[in-house]
């Protein structure tokens, strides 16, 4: 073996580098849940391993087939170990029911992937009732533990995992009366969509009763009886080990900073899936995880770390990009994209590439930019970047 490799998290990004790298160095995979898979393992509906596996599975059977693939590959797939800090650059503090022990290796990859921020966070005033859920924990509920949930629901955003959020409470005999997003537009889901409004007040004693819904616009308030209420959307990674790392982060997505390669500012130390673009399907997680194992095997084989580059940023109404480092003429981001985030709809949008003050790439994509949902730019964009000039940042009209 070349080298050892320990891979933090066993989601798709994890385990798809895993299978990768398995074949080259010794693999080890530190899962913190009872098993592996991540968010897919318990999302039981289709649409799962497009872009990655070309098959349309449904999320479980997606988490299994990821699973067999690295074990088959030969990485070693630890779960129920939680990592709970550094050692040193390249060693990790790893804590099990097995007991505590420092984990040294050659490479390690960053795949902790992102987390929806619960009511608490976003700071929903009211009572404290029972049947407050985020997507995830409704969906442990539902598929994993075989629980009801109430019979009305309210969904807070409309996003994709909103739609998935809506799926399970319709599997589970629950009937969504309403979606709130705070933004202008909204892609409805066959339920009532009502955009530019928020959640101001949950009500009830034990168990929900109601909900005030505000209109941004107007400030008209309105009250919607239901039993229970689903948090989705409003991701953020979970970014703690590499910040306690030291590693560089970024602003806009508040998980480390990485070049096109997926390296981070330490040596040795990669990051892959959504830790680093909160929240992308799970396919283009995976791919991130066979993109990084290319910048891995190189890093085993002792070639040269490539110099700082130049950097990625952009200008509102984008709100991040990902990855925020590149070089002129050097090797593309996974799948040829660089993925951005914005926060107003745009149904034909023209992106221009900014350097000195000075256009140097403009792209019409077919499709639009829509708030809640990564949106795609081609890496072409950047091909007439001058590598003496300064940083680069990316506009939207």
């Amino acid at each position: 073996m070349s080298g050892r490799v320990v891979i933090v998290g066993g989601g798709p990004a994890g385990l798809t580098a895993a299978a990768a790298l398995a074949s080259s160095a010794e693999v080890l995979v530190l899962e913190r849940e009872a098993e592996t898979g991540g968010i897919p393992r318990h999302s039981d509906h289709p649409g799962f391993g497009l872009r990655d596996l070309h098959r349309f599975l449904s999320g479980p059977e997606y988490a299994r087939r990821l699973t067999r693939t690295a074990r088959d590959a030969g990485a070693e797939l630890e779960t129920e170990a939680m990592v709970t800090g550094w050692a040193g650059a390249q060693a990790l503090e790893v804590t099990s029911p097995r007991g505590r022990r420092v984990v040294t290796a050659d490479a390690i990859v960053l795949a902790t992937g992102a987390r929806e921020r619960p009511r608490a966070a976003r700071l929903i005033p009211g009572d404290r009732p029972d049947g407050v859920y985020t997507t995830g924990q409704l969906q442990n509920l539902v598929h994993l533990h075989h629980r009801e949930v109430g019979t009305r629901a309210v969904v807070i955003g409309a996003e994709l995992v909103s739609w998935s959020a809506v799926l399970t409470l319709r599997e589970a005999g629950c009937r969504t009366v309403l979606m709130t997003t705070e933004h202008e537009k909204a892609v409805t889901f066959g339920v009532p969509v009502r955009p530019a409004s928020r959640v101001v007040a949950i009500h009830g004693k034990r168990r929900v009763t109601a909900v005030d819904v505000e209109d941004r616009r107007t400030g008209e308030r309105r009250r919607v009886p239901c039993d229970t209420v689903i948090t989705t959307g409003d991701w953020i990674p979970d970014h703690e080990l590499a910040r306690t790392g030291g590693l560089d982060m970024d602003r806009g997505t508040r998980g480390p900073r990485v070049d096109t390669a997926l390296r981070t500012s330490t040596p040795g130390v990669f990051a892959a899936g959504n830790l680093l673009h909160p929240v992308d399907t799970a396919d283009v997680a995976a791919l991130d995880g066979r993109h990084v194992a290319r910048a891995v095997r190189a890093h085993l084989d002792g070639r040269t770390e490539p110099s700082a580059g130049l950097g990625l940023s952009v200008d509102p109404p984008l709100r991040w990009i990902a990855p925020q480092i590149f070089e002129p003429g050097g090797a593309a981001p996974a799948r040829g994209r660089l993925l951005l985030r914005c926060d107003v709809f745009h149904r034909f949008p023209v992106v221009t590439a900014l350097q000195d003050g000075l256009p140097i790439g403009v792209v019409r994509p077919p499709w639009p930019a829509a708030p809640g949902r990564v949106f795609r730019v081609p890496y072409s964009i950047l091909r007439h970047a001058d590598p003496r000039g300064g940083p680069v940042r990316l506009t939207v009209v």
